[in-house]
């Protein structure tokens, strides 16, 4: 399995070239099921692995003069407060063993996992309504920056982020389009920095709490990294939107599995 994990990194990191984002939401189902990681050690593998691919593609994005830092800062900061909140105190304050459903017992890794199955049904139905650019008021050149319109966006990115290890990319884009007025290519090169700043602040927030296994990260993030470029690579020759709508229908199938899994089949 361990094969199929590191080719399924090559993966995620093809689908964040080639979309801009969203492929990260697969990484905790590939760290659990794939690599037999458990799902609340999954989260922090995932920050470290997020943070950095992500950051490969903000770092293009930059160059390309795609990205509004002053967004990144209005919206990056009470993500930043939520993901303390969530990696310090949240995160080890749920029980180990939650409750029944049945005869079916949920503890803490089933827990996480169904609520990331949940948002990935968010995150499918996100991909569905991108597939046309959202319009925008103006034409992007003046962007109507209200730092209150992004804190409660910002907080709840980041309680998904400090929680699950995901990046949020679902939400962060149509936030910055809908509430800032950005057009959606520097949206998409913004997000990219959020999710990279959030993810590795939420990852150093974890070190001392966890003890990862390094080779396995460093491989797993070097892989997703190429797969990155070769997504980027083949940004410029597919179909963008036939490539949303697949990947669309598969976060959607990858949620009711592990549903499946995590209520019916353990």
């Amino acid at each position: 399995m361990d094969i199929i994990g590191y080719v399924a990194a090559i993966f995620i990191g093809v689908l964040l070239g080639l979309l801009g984002g969203g492929g990260s939401i697969l990484t905790v189902p590939v760290l659990v099921y794939l690599l037999g990681i458990d799902a609340v050690l999954a989260t922090g593998y995932s920050l470290f692995i997020v943070g950095f691919t992500s950051a490969v593609g903000g770092v293009r994005a930059y160059i390309q003069k795609l990205v509004d830092f002053r967004a990144v800062s209005l919206f990056g900061l009470p993500s930043i407060l939520t993901i303390f909140i969530s990696r310090q105190f949240i995160l080890p304050a749920i029980p180990d063993n939650l409750f029944y459903i049945g005869k079916i017992e949920v503890d803490k890794g089933s827990f996480l996992m169904i609520i990331f199955a949940v948002l990935m049904l968010f995150a499918s139905i996100s991909m569905f309504r991108s597939l046309k650019e959202p319009k925008v008021i103006n034409d992007g050149e003046v962007h109507q920056y209200r730092p209150l319109s992004l804190l409660i966006p910002g907080l709840l990115v980041g309680l998904a982020t400090g929680l699950l290890g995901a990046g949020g990319g679902f939400l962060i884009v149509p936030s910055l389009v809908l509430l800032l007025r950005l057009p959606i290519k520097i949206a998409v090169g913004t997000s990219l920095f959020i999710i990279a700043i959030n993810s590795i602040f939420g990852f150093v927030f974890s070190i001392g709490r966890y003890h990862f296994h390094w080779e396995l990260l460093l491989i797993f993030t070097a892989l997703a990294c190429v797969g990155v470029f070769a997504g980027s690579y083949l940004s410029q020759r597919l179909n963008a939107i036939t490539i949303k709508r697949i990947f669309g229908w598969f976060i959607l199938l990858m949620a009711i599995y592990v549903l499946t899994k995590e209520l019916l089949l353990d």
